[in-house]
């Protein structure tokens, strides 16, 4: 427990890390990286090289001092970070890194600012937080490894088959080499796929939600192929999968991680909203509620570019077509092509959501930031509570 001085030194950094947070993180980075180039195994470059990891971290920065008197309110967030840390691989003996290079970064850019009493603060109060991770990941890797078909670390796997879903969406079915069982998950859940692409130094580590329903054999995962795009590189492990691993190959993960998931106490109705590639935990969880023993109405609302980019289209009618008397499906495209059909065009809004949901379900959403941002005003706007809004980010946590 920290005391009551170190505490108010803490709080009243805040004001400062409001300014100057991803400064501060940049530069911890840089510093981290430099002192320890090893972790550029673990770390995503992408999110590093577009400033998504610095502005992620600064915002669990500036939260854990707002919050240094009462980080059980934070809990929620703790959580959810180190399910991803437990995917990737994070273990206790990097958290006196980070610890060294944080503070470190603090005084580079604070300067004078950053005096003795304020280092000394921030140092135990980055022992407390590091031991609240430390000892949540713990309960984590051990229930992972101690479930039925589960693991620690890494596992190989074999893709077993490779679907062309859209011209950008490709799934991969994987299954254990050893032949042995795999962990069960819950709808929303992700695996993590760590590669080494031919001419790379570095290993390299990406998070991909399961794309089908738990109780088979292997594990999907539906993957879009990000292409470059301005100053935006490819992304080196979409690409990859794409265009180099092939059936037969091997590739490794670690066990199903994620809190973004369906919950399946209720019995309300369902509305699913997913853009691109974000229907990836939304298939999950439709098909969750559909071959299940749930009776609960399902509407599932996806939004593409336009035809040759949705992605299991034929699978989703097939399921609406079984299921009619509880689930109904939409598609709007935002520049259809030539021949192409959907039941909206442009983009999903509050006046045309109203006339196919009902604002008495529970909302899950996910896809690009703008699309999210979108639906979770019209959600807002019409007066969904946020205890039944629920969204996933695909990468660092931004703001809607």
């Amino acid at each position: 427990m920290l005391d009551a001085k170190t505490i108010e030194v803490i709080k009243s950094t805040v004001p400062v890390l409001e300014v100057h947070g991803q400064t501060i993180t940049k530069q911890f980075y840089q510093m981290m990286f430099k002192n320890h180039p090893e972790l550029l195994n673990v770390f995503n470059h992408a999110n590093q090289r577009q400033g998504k990891q610095p502005a992620a971290l600064a915002n669990a920065v500036y939260a854990a001092a707002a919050h240094i008197d009462r980080l059980e309110e934070i809990l929620p967030v703790v959580k959810n970070i180190a399910q991803k840390h437990r995917a990737l691989g994070i273990l206790p003996e990097h958290y006196p890194i980070v610890g060294e290079n944080l503070l470190a970064a603090i005084k580079t850019v604070l300067g004078d600012a950053a005096t003795d009493e304020i280092i000394d603060a921030w140092a135990q109060a980055y022992g407390v937080i590091a031991d609240v991770f430390i000892s949540v990941e713990a309960e984590m890797y051990q229930e992972a490894e101690q479930q039925k078909g589960g693991w620690r670390g890494f596992r190989r796997f074999v893709v077993e088959r490779k679907v062309k879903e859209s011209d950008v969406i490709t799934s991969f079915y994987l299954k254990p080499e050893d032949g042995g069982e795999i962990a069960s998950y819950l709808p929303g859940q992700y695996i993590t796929v760590r590669v080494k692409p031919e001419g790379q130094e570095f290993t390299h580590l990406r998070h991909y939600s399961l794309s089908t329903s738990a109780g088979h054999p292997y594990y999907r995962i539906s993957v879009k192929r990000e292409d470059a795009i301005g100053d935006n590189p490819a992304g080196v492990v979409s690409t990859y999968l794409h265009e180099q691993i092939q059936e037969g190959d091997t590739v490794e993960i670690s066990a199903p991680a994620g809190d973004f998931t369906l919950d399946q106490s209720k019995q309300i109705p369902v509305v699913l909203l997913s853009g691109g590639v974000g229907l990836t935990p939304m298939v999950s969880m439709l098909e969750t509620l559909v071959e299940g023993d749930s009776n609960r109405d399902v509407v599932y609302i996806h939004a593409a570019r336009c035809g040759s980019h949705h992605a299991m289209k034929e699978h989703i009618d097939q399921l609406t077509r079984e299921h009619a008397d509880r689930l109904r499906s939409y598609h709007v495209y935002e520049s259809p092509g030539d021949g192409e059909s959907c039941d909206k065009t442009g983009f999903i809004d509050l006046p045309w959501l109203k006339t196919v949901a009902d604002p008495e379900a529970d909302f899950y959403f996910c896809g690009p930031v703008p699309f999210m941002r979108a639906v979770n005003q019209a959600l807002k706007e019409w007066g969904v509570p946020q205890e039944r809004i629920h969204f996933e980010f695909f990468g660092p946590a931004d703001s809607l």
